[in-house]
């Protein structure tokens, strides 16, 4: 056998090998997915992660046993906002890695309250936001906040 047409059936060979390699690379790509336990019998996750997104539940200012914050939308944005921290903790992240929330609110006349209570919570940087106003929210609430945040990396 010639030089040249071993080296090329060692090309062939080597050529099988990577093709090989990218085809099983190829059918286990895909994104890393967990879904946080589901807590209180609520019909959803307060978190899913997709490989370093998470992607929160809008969070009310409910407060630990039950009911909502008293005093109003700053009370709720408060209280909303440290719902959101300790979802984020629970998931390995912060409110530093927040990139993106949605607020929903009952009033929008209430945005000038409601943003001097959330602005403390981002003393880094403020990540980018969109409102809502909306005819009502579950149990009452004055506000709803939902996020986007990164986590590892």
């Amino acid at each position: 056998m010639t030089s040249s047409i071993r080296l090329f059936m060692i090309a062939i060979i080597v050529l099988s090998f990577a093709l090989g390699s990218f085809t099983a690379r190829a059918q286990r790509s895909g994104p890393e997915v967990e879904y946080a336990a589901v807590q209180g019998g609520l019909p959803f996750s307060p978190y899913v992660r997709v490989d370093n997104m998470l992607y929160l539940s809008g969070q009310l200012g409910t407060i630990p046993g039950g009911g909502l914050a008293e005093g109003g939308v700053q009370a709720e944005t408060q209280q909303t906002l440290e719902n959101i921290r300790n979802v984020l903790e629970r998931a390995g992240s912060s409110m530093n890695n927040v990139v993106k929330c949605s607020v929903f609110m009952e009033d929008m006349n209430q945005w000038p309250v409601m943003n001097e209570a959330y602005v403390t919570f981002f003393p880094e940087h403020l990540p980018a936001r969109s409102a809502f106003g909306s005819t009502g929210l579950a149990l009452g609430a004055a506000l709803e906040i939902e996020c986007l945040a990164t986590v590892g990396n």
